[in-house]
């Protein structure tokens, strides 16, 4: 079983009978994104010492039978269209300023207060406008499945 590849459904219920951990799926989405990214440039940031410290809090609120909400432990990436609080959000351009976030998103957000773990920011087209993801600040991303063609839509 692939690890990276499970679904947030099927994750949740592993946790839920103890079969899994959220730190074993946080562990194994990093493994593949350290094997995929150089190839496909689908991640422009990534989150590994603060998710790995949530899917450790995570693992405790599972393992006393108390999850957060329905995504909790769940490996979550965010387009680099919303603001992870502590994070640039450059939304694939150059002109866009690379502070820190002072906040989380709406969407990221609702997503924290329910427990996702946060591992990555997602590449984007510049702000999200085309149907291939070619920025002028991350390049372009790559098909996973075939390197040749693109994912279409703003995100690939």
């Amino acid at each position: 079983m692939d690890l990276a590849m499970m679904g947030a459904t099927d994750l949740v219920a592993a946790y839920a009978a103890r079969r899994l951990s959220p730190v074993e799926a946080v562990s194994a989405c990093f493994a593949r994104i350290r094997r995929t990214n150089p190839r496909v440039n689908a991640v422009c940031y990534l989150l590994e010492e603060e998710a790995m410290a949530a899917a450790k809090a995570s693992e405790a609120r599972w393992a006393k039978g108390r999850p957060l909400g329905r995504v909790d432990g769940v490996p979550t990436t965010i387009k680099d269209l919303a603001n992870i609080k502590g994070h640039p959000t450059r939304k694939g351009s150059l002109t866009v300023d690379a502070r820190p976030a002072a906040e989380d998103s709406p969407v990221t957000a609702f997503l924290r207060r329910d427990g996702a773990v946060f591992i990555a920011k997602t590449t984007t087209p510049e702000f999200g406008w085309a149907g291939v993801t070619h920025s002028p600040l991350t390049g372009i991303t790559r098909n996973p499945w075939d390197e040749t063609k693109t994912a279409g839509g703003s995100s690939g």
